[in-house]
């Protein structure tokens, strides 16, 4: 690796705009977007769905054919099209192959939500193919990016059969986690699929339980770990939150890191949301309260501008903390508040929350499903936003709401702990939201008691939090600037070669200085400058010569020569 630009390979099992089940989706794709604005040739592969539409993105379809070995199964073949992150120069590879990925349900599960009982083959294809793209290529990435289990064989493989690879075998690998909760565990011959050897099926390697687990292999074996909060890096150290890997977790603490997912403001902004009643801004309110009124006709509630309007837009399912929700709402309810909910998940949420505007009338309105619509309205007309979460990785709902001056009531837990400052009332206010730590039914109403009776009876403390959360920015562009960094650790990492800055630079370490990240040669009048992270720094001539002697010819920057 030499130059400015750093060699990224994304791989994931979902990108936005081309495919999305899950928030995984938005980060790739604008994770990817961003880094590549930033100077670096960042390149996305996927798997080839039946729900990716060819013409639609304008996919092109390569010469190349993959021959992809399988263990026991036998070699498998797969062609590649090709295309670009839409709006950017992110090249897009896709993996066809149509027994695999040319099904009509989920991508991960049939239409009835069975998980598909070869997802484990699947994704070991899917996982080998990218390392076989590679090399078709004659691509040699400084750093391969995966994200969660259905691309943690990579890093497996690559320390494994393809240790000495002279395409792939040297790269840096960067595990990011989404989601402890899913792991990729598998019956114990998939190592035969694998094909990596037996000796990697133990307790240090790949076994879990008598089983293959694929994330924790992947854990072990990834040049870095990162995870999308510094709260959830430390949770998932613990018994409560680590799903029994938090051993393997506290084994590679020191290659373990956080960096919280950006927010698209451009789809999330209140000042151009062309979704919402009205647009507004945190210099004029006006059109908030024609968005609460809206929001209050669209669920069919009471329009009151003097109540508070809780909103919810979750996943019914126990990680969003529904349970704990479901036993609190009556008491709630007992406040004078509208609530509205929008969200599916797990069948008796669905007749839970689905029956209480028929018990709550005027009070409680629900949507059970998913509207894009309706989200935004429900971000824009609420006074407050609801995440009981049980856990929460990052969360990204919080965020959105402080944008759109809906403060969020939280419990502080993940990414959600990291984002939310709490309201303290001493000297006329601080924070961002208002947070619990107890996973009870009754922590979850005296939060919420709290924050309607700040509603109701400080409006000062309310204007400041309004102003405050509307103030607070989460971008693309500050988080990959972190993933930047974690990418020239885990380069470094793999080289085993370190960029000394301190004091002068002799002439002995001038060699190493080859294959760091970001430098650039400027001859100034006689004089040599190296260009490092934004500053510049003279350096004397016999380092100088050194140093420039021994870049590569095809990768030196001789714009300034």
């Amino acid at each position: 690796m030499v130059g400015t630009q750093l060699k990224i390979l994304m791989a994931a099992s979902e990108a936005a705009p081309f495919v999305k089940e899950g928030g995984l989706a938005d980060v790739t794709g604008a994770l990817s977007a961003a880094l590549s604005l930033m100077g670096h040739d960042v390149r996305l592969v996927l798997p080839l769905y039946y729900q990716i539409d060819p013409k639609k993105y304008n996919l092109t379809p390569r010469k190349e054919t993959l021959s992809v070995p399988m263990g026991v199964i036998g070699t498998l073949e797969a062609t590649i099209m090709e295309g670009k992150l839409p709006g950017t120069e992110v090249t897009v590879y896709f993996i066809e192959n149509e027994y695999f990925f040319g099904r009509p349900g989920g991508l991960y599960s049939t239409v009835d939500g069975e998980g598909y009982m070869d997802n484990d083959n699947r994704f070991t294809f899917f996982s080998r193919a990218v390392i076989e793209l590679c090399r078709s290529l004659k691509f040699k990435p400084d750093c391969i990016h995966v994200n969660d289990w259905h691309t943690a064989a990579v890093p497996i493989l690559l320390n494994t059969v393809y240790k000495d690879d002279p395409i792939a075998g040297h790269s840096a690998t960067l595990l990011t986690i989404h989601n402890m909760q899913h792991q990729g565990e598998f019956y114990e011959g998939l190592m035969d699929v694998l094909d990596i050897g037996w000796e990697h099926f133990n307790y240090l390697g790949l076994e879990r339980d008598g089983k293959t687990n694929l994330l924790k292999g992947g854990i072990y074996h990834s040049t870095l770990i990162n995870t999308v909060s510094e709260s959830y890096v430390r949770e998932i150290q613990t018994p409560e939150f680590g799903t029994n890997l938090e051993g393997v977790l506290m084994d590679r603490a020191e290659n373990l890191y956080g960096i919280i997912n950006g927010v698209d403001y451009e789809n999330w902004n209140p000042e151009t949301d062309k979704l919402i009643a009205k647009t507004y801004s945190k210099d004029d309110l006006a059109g908030k309260a024609l968005c609460k009124a809206d929001l209050q006709r669209t669920f069919g509630l009471p329009e009151r501008a003097d109540v508070p309007v809780i909103g919810l837009v979750t996943r019914l399912v126990k990680q969003k903390g529904i349970d704990i929700l479901a036993e609190a709402i009556s008491s709630i309810l007992e406040l004078d508040i509208q609530v509205v909910l929008l969200g599916a998940g797990e069948v008796w949420a669905h007749f839970f929350f689905g029956d209480m505007p028929n018990h709550y009338k005027g009070k409680f309105g629900c949507y059970i499903g998913y509207d894009n619509t309706l989200a935004h309205k429900i971000e824009a007309g609420s006074d407050f936003f609801l995440m009981p979460s049980r856990f929460e990785p990052c969360g990204l709902n919080q965020m959105y709401s402080m944008r759109y001056g809906t403060i969020p009531i939280v419990r502080a837990v993940g990414g959600l702990n990291d984002t939310i400052e709490n309201l303290d009332e001493a000297g006329g206010g601080i924070g961002t939201g208002l947070k619990f730590y107890d996973l009870t039914a009754d922590a979850l109403r005296n939060t919420v008691e709290w924050a309607v009776y700040t509603y109701y009876n400080r409006k000062d403390l309310m204007e400041g939090l309004i102003q405050r959360a509307m103030s607070k920015r989460f971008t693309w562009d500050a988080a990959a600037k972190q993933y930047e960094k974690l990418y020239i650790k885990a380069i470094e990492k793999k080289t085993g070669s370190r960029l000394q800055m301190d004091g002068g630079m002799k002439t002995e370490k001038a060699e190493q200085m080859r294959i760091k990240y970001k430098y650039r040669m400027m001859i100034m009048k006689g004089k040599v400058w190296i260009h490092y992270d934004g500053a510049a720094r003279l350096i004397g001539p016999d380092c100088a010569f050194h140093l420039y002697s021994n870049i590569k010819t095809d990768s030196r920057d001789t714009r300034n020569d």
